[in-house]
Formats: structure tokens, C-alpha cells, sequence
């Protein structure tokens, strides 16, 4: 018999293969193709007893493996691990750019998969540990004893029911903070009242639009952040790293919250609405309303705004191509609208002319392209409305098209993070038992 027709039996996990020496050397250089070499046989792979080769792998992969030698086309199906494949390949020296169309897409997109909920798995851990850190030394002092039970208290709301009634009263004086912050803005707190400014030789009247700060809702906003400051002073100084602490974003919205009512009440409550510090004071108190990020961050529901997040960061290049994009339809639009109403402008109703500069242009075309379309702003000319056509046009296909992506995209990472989150519970689960 020659050699090319001698049959070679594999014995891979338990399961017999075999074949000829000539379907081994299909591929030289290959690891299959050694074992059709003569030296071969003198290797430990080789059992001289049983006349057999045999390999603790997996015989499902090797059985690809096989076929690929035999038709030099790479299949696979999907009943096997992904992951396990890639391995069994890179084992038997084939690489995996030799799958065939139609199974590399599956293990393209299995992969991918992979990927992503190793992501999740991990920004789920960060989110989880937040700014818990173990660490080697043992301390005794009464800050370690009650350390983990008062930090539990603030950053896991349902660990416990006492957590739950800390969230709670947390999430009640923010609403509380939030409302006297709206009811401070109506109408009847602020008066028109004249003041006598010297004017040379005289007085000249000015009126002036006065803000009048009530005492009552002063001290009720003095009550919630009494509560804010003891809540980021218990945090802080129970938080395992005080290092992680300072770079959270939230925990400086916590600080920056303190600020407002101690700077009014060292200004003495005279805080006038003309007066820039009333309009500083105003935008300083918006933190009350990020402060409700906090709180919904340490609920359990959030799952759906990490999963957001997560979408937003497997798209970020995406949607940096996609401003780009806007901003190019923007001030091209800007630029052609410009000159297309000053083509056929008339000089005598100049007064009519919307469009002043590029500037007001490239607002028009912003609220255009977003198809808002407030009205404020648009051509008068017919040259003008063509292109005002077109660029709703565009802007219909440059962010309605892409939406149905991020919709894709996001029940996509949803399943990952349901899948997730159900394992999560059932390894817990069986932890219990």
C-alpha cells in the first residue's frame, strides 16, 4: 500500500477518527499534517498498542477540523461554544479566517457577543464595588467596626430596610429642595420698585425689577440642606477611598448643593433680581435636580440607564461622525440660505430680511436639520425655500435614519444585561442552597 493511501486512526476524546495519511497532508506544516509523517509514530500522541493517535481535545471541533482537510471548506455549527471553537482551532494550528462565509459572520457576531457581555460584566462589578476597596490591614478601631454598615446605609438602598427608609428620606427633602428652588421663581416674590439714584446736580428715578426673598422658604431650603450636609459628611467620612470619592462627579453635585442658601444667608437674604449674584445663585441651585441622578443611580430599575449608558458608549464614534456630519449640513446650509436670500432680496424691504448674517443662518439651519422648525427665521425668497426644502430633507435622512441603530443596539445590550442579571441571581440562588 503507499504511503499517501495508508490509513491513520485518530482517537480524539474518546472518539475514533480515521482517514488518510494523503487528507492530513492536504495543509503542510500543519499539526495533522506531522502526524502523517513517519517520525510520527515515535511521539507520546502515539499509542503503539491500540495503533492510534490520541488527543485529550474535543472531538466535536476536531471533527470541523477533519472535514476541513478532506473538502478545504471550514463549517461549523452553532451548537458549540464560540469561544471553544477558537481555542480547538488555534490547537489544531487553523485559523480561523478559514471559516467559510456563512460561519464566520455566526462566530463574528457570537464573539461580539462575547465581548459585550464581558463589558457589561464588567461595568456592572465597577458599578457594583462603586468605591468599596478591601484591603490587607487590619483595623480595630470603631470607624472599621460600623465603616461597611453606614456606608451600606447611603450607597445600597435595599440592603436592608433601614437603607430603604435612609434613600427615602434622602429622596424626600431633594423633592422638597426642588420645589421651594420653583416656588422662589413665581411671579409674586418679584416687584417693580424705583430707586433714587444721584445724577449730577439732582436725583433721577430708576425702575427696577426687585426680587424679594421670603424668610419662610429660606429656612424650609435651610432645613433640606442641613440634611444634604450631614448625609455628604457621613459619606464621606465612612467611604473606604476617599481618592474615588473625590473624582465622582455626583459627590461634587452633592458639595456644590450646599453653597446657594449659606451664600444667601451671609448676603443677609437681600438678593436682588437684577443682581448678578440672584442669577448665579439660580443656576448653582439646578444641582438639586441633579442630585435625583444619585438616587436613581442606587436603585436597582437603573438597569435600563446602564444599559443606556453602555449603548452610548459602544456608539460614541458613531455619534461623534454623526455631529460631524451636522455641523458640515449646518454651515453648508448656513452658507447657501445667506446667499440665496440676498440674490433676490429686495433693497426696499431689507427690514423684512431674517437672515442678518451666517450666524442667525446657522441657527435656522440647526433647528431646521432637527426638524424642530420653530418658525422664527425662514426664507422669504423661492430660491431660499428650495433650499430650506432640501435641508429638512437632509436632516431627515441624517437623524431618522440612524435611530432604528441605536434602538438595534440597545435592546441588543438589554439582552446581554437581562442575561446577565438572570444568571447573576441564579448562581446567588444557588449559593443559598
Amino acid at each position: 500500500m503507499e504511503a499517501s493511501n495508508r490509513r491513520v486512526v485518530i482517537n480524539v476524546g474518546g472518539v475514533r477518527f480515521e482517514t488518510y495519511t494523503s487528507t492530513l497532508q492536504t495543509f503542510p506544516a500543519t499539526k495533522l499534517a506531522n502526524l502523517a509523517e513517519s517520525m510520527a509514530f515515535g511521539t507520546g500522541d502515539y499509542d503503539s498498542q491500540r495503533n492510534e493517535f490520541f488527543f485529550d481535545r474535543n472531538p466535536v471541533v476536531f471533527g470541523y477540523v477533519l472535514d476541513y482537510y478532506r473538502t478545504k471548506r471550514l463549517h461549523c455549527s452553532d451548537d458549540v461554544c464560540k469561544s471553544v471553537l477558537i481555542e480547538e482551532l488555534h490547537f489544531w494550528e487553523v485559523d480561523t479566517t478559514q471559516l467559510a462565509h456563512c460561519c464566520w459572520l455566526k462566530v463574528n457576531n457570537k464573539m461580539g457577543d462575547l465581548e459585550d457581555l464581558g463589558m457589561w460584566d464588567e461595568m456592572a462589578h465597577n458599578d457594583q464595588q462603586q468605591l468599596l476597596v478591601q484591603t490587607d490591614r487590619v483595623d480595630y478601631s470603631w470607624r472599621a467596626r460600623w465603616q461597611p454598615k453606614i456606608w451600606g446605609l447611603f450607597e445600597m438602598p435595599f440592603s436592608s430596610l433601614t437603607s430603604m427608609c435612609v434613600t427615602a428620606v434622602s429622596l424626600i427633602f431633594t423633592i422638597a429642595a426642588i420645589v421651594i428652588f420653583f416656588e422662589e421663581t413665581k411671579q409674586h416674590f418679584a416687584f417693580v420698585a424705583n430707586h433714587t439714584q444721584p445724577y449730577y446736580h439732582g436725583y433721577v428715578f430708576l425702575y427696577e425689577l426687585d426680587y424679594q426673598k421670603v424668610s419662610y422658604l429660606l429656612y424650609l431650603e435651610l432645613v433640606c440642606v442641613f440634611w444634604f450636609l450631614f448625609e455628604f459628611c457621613t459619606r464621606f467620612f465612612f467611604c473606604p477611598d476617599k481618592k474615588k470619592f473625590t473624582k465622582n462627579l455626583l459627590n461634587w453635585v452633592d458639595f456644590i448643593s450646599l453653597l446657594p442658601v449659606f451664600v444667601e444667608l451671609l448676603a443677609k437674604g437681600e438678593v436682588r433680581r437684577v443682581d448678578y449674584l440672584w442669577k448665579i445663585l439660580g443656576f448653582v441651585r439646578t444641582v438639586y435636580i441633579l442630585k435625583l441622578i444619585r438616587i436613581i443611580m442606587h436603585i436597582e430599575g437603573s438597569l435600563i440607564l446602564r444599559v443606556l449608558s453602555g449603548t452610548l458608549r459602544a456608539i460614541l464614534r458613531e455619534i461623534f461622525i454623526l455631529l460631524l456630519v451636522l455641523a458640515f449640513e449646518t454651515l453648508f446650509y448656513a452658507a447657501l440660505v445667506f446667499y440665496a436670500e440676498w440674490s433676490e432680496i429686495d433693497t426696499h424691504n431689507h427690514k423684512d430680511f431674517y437672515f442678518e448674517d451666517i450666524y442667525s443662518c446657522c441657527w435656522w439651519a440647526i433647528i431646521t436639520l432637527t426638524t424642530v422648525g420653530y418658525g422664527d427665521v425662514h426664507p422669504t425668497t423661492t430660491f431660499g425655500k428650495i433650499v430650506s426644502g432640501v435641508t429638512a430633507i437632509s436632516g431627515i435622512m441624517t437623524i431618522v435614519i440612524p435611530i432604528p441603530i441605536l434602538m438595534i443596539k440597545f435592546q441588543h445590550y438589554y439582552s446581554i444585561a437581562l442575561a446577565s442579571e438572570k444568571l447573576k441571581l441564579h448562581r446567588h440562588n444557588q449559593q443559598k442552597l
